[in-house]
């Protein structure tokens, strides 16, 4: 049910175009609720059905000319119902965590590497967000709207945070395992090679034993 209600959002702090609620998209809700550009000009088209919107009506009809659209009482109606909606947080789903929980059972091989790589994104995608709050929330951008707007960024950054850091202490306990197995590898080496020498030299002492 997020997608329409992400959509009636956008069309309320801004009417737009399919085309330019895809590229608002991208830019800003899209980063914590995705979609293509097919799934939003589906919802539109589910929306206006409803009620929920409608086009406006063009000051120069052009062939080719791309439906602008805004939100209706009954839009601004349901979004508002469903901001007041109960809703339990959602059980964190991560095939990442899973690979690792697996990995304590097979073997650690190239979990680093990957670890490694999403630590890559979780930064850029930091560095992104912390971009993003210096060029949209100035100080003196302050209006309770903005406010708010900010505080949903600030949840994306904290998020990229926690990712950060538990991917640096992830790494060092992948790093410490493989380590430790490498010393186990080389202590069972060292002692087998230690008991074949103590082995042969008893032997060759039992002989020399035997012949005096």
């Amino acid at each position: 049910m997020s997608l329409p209600h992400a959509i009636l959002t956008a069309l309320l702090e801004k009417p737009s175009s399919g085309l330019e609620l895809t590229r608002r998209f991208d830019r800003s809700i899209g980063y914590f609720w995705s979609a293509t550009h097919q799934q939003i000009y589906r919802e539109l088209g589910k929306l206006e059905q409803a009620g929920h919107i409608r086009a406006l009506s063009a000051t120069a009809p052009a062939r080719g000319q791309r439906k602008e659209y805004e939100v209706l009482p009954a839009g601004r109606a349901e979004l508002a119902d469903w901001t007041r909606r109960v809703e339990d947080p959602k059980p964190i789903r991560s095939a990442l965590l899973l690979r690792l929980r697996a990995a304590a059972v097979v073997g650690t091989e190239g979990m680093a590497d990957e670890l490694r790589r999403h630590l890559r994104l979780h930064r850029t995608q930091l560095d992104e967000y912390l971009a993003m709050e210096r060029r949209q929330f100035p100080p003196e951008r302050d209006a309770e709207a903005d406010r708010l707007r900010h505080l949903v960024l600030r949840g994306g950054i904290e998020l990229e945070r926690f990712w950060v850091a538990w991917l640096t202490e992830a790494l060092a306990g992948v790093a410490d395992l493989g380590a430790a197995a490498d010393a186990d590898d080389t202590a069972d080496t060292t002692g087998t090679a230690d008991t074949g020498s103590a082995g042969r030299a008893g032997g060759a002492g039992q002989r020399g034993g035997a012949g005096n």
